[in-house]
């Protein structure tokens, strides 16, 4: 076999980058979709009316998934990726259906705990790395990555319709039969991983102490955190600024989205072209503290809550698909899956955190004191970038074979 055929990606590489995409969409659709409605719909439940507990609605997913990443992960190590995967989507689903057939604001955090007890990520991730090559692995963490982006967009868009359709409960309901739905991928299309990877395992304490992660951790943390307080607060924004109502958000949504996949695409393409990884990455996160800095000053004017979550998307987008990229390349080659349930372990902070403090501190500050809080932690976060080291090269080309494909 020719080095040009044996350096493209294979056709398992390519079916895993596709099917665990899939099952990344399948499930994150369901924890988007309630993200640009709930904050409206919990008015209409007992205990709705306090902001502390619809934030910590949003954010209780992330507090189980926390808790729950890194002994997934480990997990995944000795039982199998697939039978974890397929174990966590069916505690995933169950939380959707007590969310489901919540009566009030309680028993919705009750289901949106159980929902994150379903802690996959890190199982995912894994997988992904079991099954490709080096070199074409930050490919396929990109799709993944992407996969997630493009549903938060379209969840963005969707949710308002299927709210006014099938209501909240049906929106969870939904979410279960996503949840079943990623289970047959799994089953089915998801390619059967190799052994594992022989050597000695990296301990958890090197892992967590590497300098370079931590930043990367403490990155994904704010994001998803700023992510989560930004939607605490943007949808009552949007009312209150525009007189828009909620079933016609998504007229803001639609083109904000969209329009920043078109400026991402080639801020990623030139990042890797270039070898201008730091270049972009630190820019990126600029943009995003420009963007709650602006929001923290001025939002109480439509076009600036608009053009607001226009330069938020193009700033989350190309970070949420540049992260694990990085992550996969700063962290030991043993210890992937370690280190990646690590990185979502603090994604789930974020978002946990995001949610109980957003509603606490628009409670008591408003929506600005949400935004310049935010605009605050991302300039810790551009400290700690601007001090990484600059160990972000392009991985070796090897022709050596998928792990999947040696036996």
């Amino acid at each position: 076999m020719s080095d040009q055929l044996t350096d493209a990606m294979s056709r398992e590489e390519k079916r895993a980058g596709v099917s665990l995409a899939s099952i990344f969409a399948l499930r994150m659709l369901g924890m988007f979709l309630i993200l640009p409605v709930f904050a409206i719909h919990a008015h209409t439940l007992p205990g709705g009316d306090n902001l502390t507990l619809v934030g910590l609605a949003l954010g209780a997913y992330g507090l189980t998934q926390a808790f729950f990443q890194i002994p997934f992960g480990m997990a995944s190590d000795v039982f199998g990726r697939k039978r974890v995967i397929v174990f966590g989507l069916l505690i995933f689903a169950i939380g959707s259906v007590v969310a489901a057939l919540a009566t009030d604001i309680y028993w919705t955090i009750l289901g949106r705990v159980v929902q994150g007890a379903g802690a996959i990520s890190a199982a995912v991730t894994a997988l992904a790395a079991d099954l490709t090559r080096e070199q074409h692995r930050t490919k396929v963490m990109a799709m993944i990555g992407s996969s997630i982006g493009l549903v938060f967009a379209f969840s963005l868009v969707i949710a308002p319709v299927l709210y006014a359709a099938i209501g909240m409960s049906g929106i969870f309901w939904m979410t279960g039969v996503l949840a079943l739905t990623a289970i047959a991928v799994v089953t089915y299309l998801v390619p059967e991983p190799p052994p594992p990877h022989p050597g000695p395992r990296v301990p958890l304490r090197e892992v967590l102490v590497n300098t370079q992660l931590l930043r990367l951790n403490l990155g994904i943390f704010i994001l998803h955190m700023s992510q989560m307080m930004m939607f605490v607060v943007v949808p009552g924004l949007l009312i209150s600024t525009g007189d828009l109502p909620l079933a016609s958000h998504w007229k803001v949504y639609l083109p904000a989205v969209l329009i920043s996949f078109v400026l991402m695409v080639p801020a990623i393409i030139y990042a890797e072209k270039c070898q201008k990884l730091r270049t972009v990455f630190v820019s990126a996160i600029i943009l995003l503290l420009l963007t709650l800095l602006v929001l923290g000053l001025q939002g109480n004017h439509f076009y600036v809550v608009t053009g607001g979550l226009l330069s938020f998307f193009v700033a989350f987008n190309t970070l949420e698909a540049m992260l694990p990229s990085l992550i996969s390349r700063v962290a030991p080659p043993r210890a992937k899956g370690t280190a990646l349930g690590v990185y979502n372990t603090t994604q789930a902070l974020g978002l946990f955190l995001g949610g109980a403090l957003g509603g606490w501190m628009a409670k008591h500050f408003g929506p600005q004191g949400v935004f310049v809080f935010a605009s605050g932690m991302s300039t810790l976060w551009l400290a700690a970038a601007t001090t990484m080291q600059p160990i972000l090269p392009r991985l070796p080309t090897t022709t050596k074979k998928p792990l999947a494909e040696q036996g």
